[in-house]
């Protein structure tokens, strides 16, 4: 059936678009015969029974997992082989442990957020497939597109070749799934609301919070003056802004990866290269940086105003300034790496 409907493909594609020039009159009138002619007919059946057949499969094996996973004979025949009328998102990826991508798990998890959000919905249909291939299952696929790093979400229109804008930007945007539907939905107009499983960890910890708290009042209720103390409202408020400063909520927002691991030499980057994204793993260093640097004003300031021994404030001064001077530096260099048209001129 594949090598019929190969040959019916080659045959139509031939006689119709590149066959046929503007001002040619003989070649125009062996279309038209084609078109007119029983032949004609049965590649068009042929054709058309083949896309039946490919839709009729994609639909079962979605049905059974909303993420079609696919090998490159796979990948071939449902995604790059015409005929096709429906789109596909593929995450090429290796998932297998002895890759160590802690990345692609955390992907595929988003992933599969997506993929079930859609699979599910009302407005389910089979204009839309989402499938993934791993590397260890169809390493001939990622040197047929030239692919040399995983996680990669790619959008195979219904008809035509990919274009860039159907590469998913990972390293700007992130792999959150609502990023993936907007990026989806800008792609092939199909609107998918992500719908996420209950998670009730956060319910949890809020109530051991309050749990704690109440229990540490009731058990201090004869003696409440820690609530006025300054230095524990101080420090509560400092947690706060390094936590914010150090991008944590545009962490929770984009949903980016913890680092960066380069397949081709095996080397992890924990600071992202560009202005416009971070890793988890960058924010807890400029978090631990931002803690030190202001750790050395407080000594410095503890220097200035206490009126201890003079050798001790010497050395607590010299430690602070340390602290400034090492730590700011370090944090000057990262922002010089992210920005590189630094310093400005």
């Amino acid at each position: 059936m594949l090598c019929t409907y190969h040959l019916c493909w080659f045959v139509f594609k031939g006689l119709s678009s590149k066959a046929v020039k503007p001002g040619n009159t003989r070649q125009a009138m062996v279309f038209i015969l084609w078109i007119r002619s029983p032949l004609c007919l049965s590649v068009c059946l042929c054709l058309q029974n083949l896309l039946s057949e490919k839709v009729d499969q994609m639909m079962e094996w979605s049905s059974r997992r909303s993420v079609v996973r696919m090998n490159g004979d796979k990948f071939r025949r449902f995604v790059k082989a015409p005929p096709r009328n429906y789109s596909v998102i593929v995450m090429f990826t290796a998932l297998q442990p002895q890759r160590q991508c802690s990345v692609c798990r955390q992907a595929n998890e988003e992933y599969q957020v997506l993929a079930n959000s859609w699979r599910y919905s009302s407005a389910f249909s089979n204009k839309l497939f989402f499938t993934v291939v791993d590397y260890d299952e169809g390493a001939d696929v990622f040197q047929q597109l030239n692919m040399n790093s995983a996680p990669t979400f790619m959008h195979f229109p219904a008809k035509g070749k990919p274009k860039r804008a159907d590469t998913f930007d990972l390293q700007r945007i992130g792999f959150a799934s609502e990023q993936l539907a907007k990026w989806i939905a800008d792609r092939t107009d199909v609107q998918i609301r992500v719908f996420r499983p209950p998670n009730y960890s956060g319910t949890i910890a809020l109530a051991l919070l309050v749990s704690l708290v109440g229990g540490l009042l009731y058990l201090r209720r004869n003696n409440l003056e820690f609530i006025y103390n300054k230095t524990g409202w101080a420090m509560a408020a400092l947690c706060v802004v390094f936590a914010m400063t150090s991008g944590q909520m545009w962490n929770h927002i984009r949903g980016p990866p913890y680092a960066h691991k380069n397949p081709q030499n095996g080397q992890v980057s924990y600071i992202h290269g560009s202005s416009q994204a971070q890793f988890v793993a960058e924010s807890h260093i400029i978090l631990l940086l931002n803690a030190a640097i202001t750790m050395g004003m407080v000594l410095l300031n503890e220097a200035a105003t206490s009126k201890g021994d003079v050798g001790k404030r010497r050395i607590i001064c010299l430690v602070g300034l340390g602290l400034v001077v090492f730590f700011f530096s370090f944090l000057l260099s990262i922002f010089r790496s992210k920005y590189h048209g630094y310093p400005y001129r």
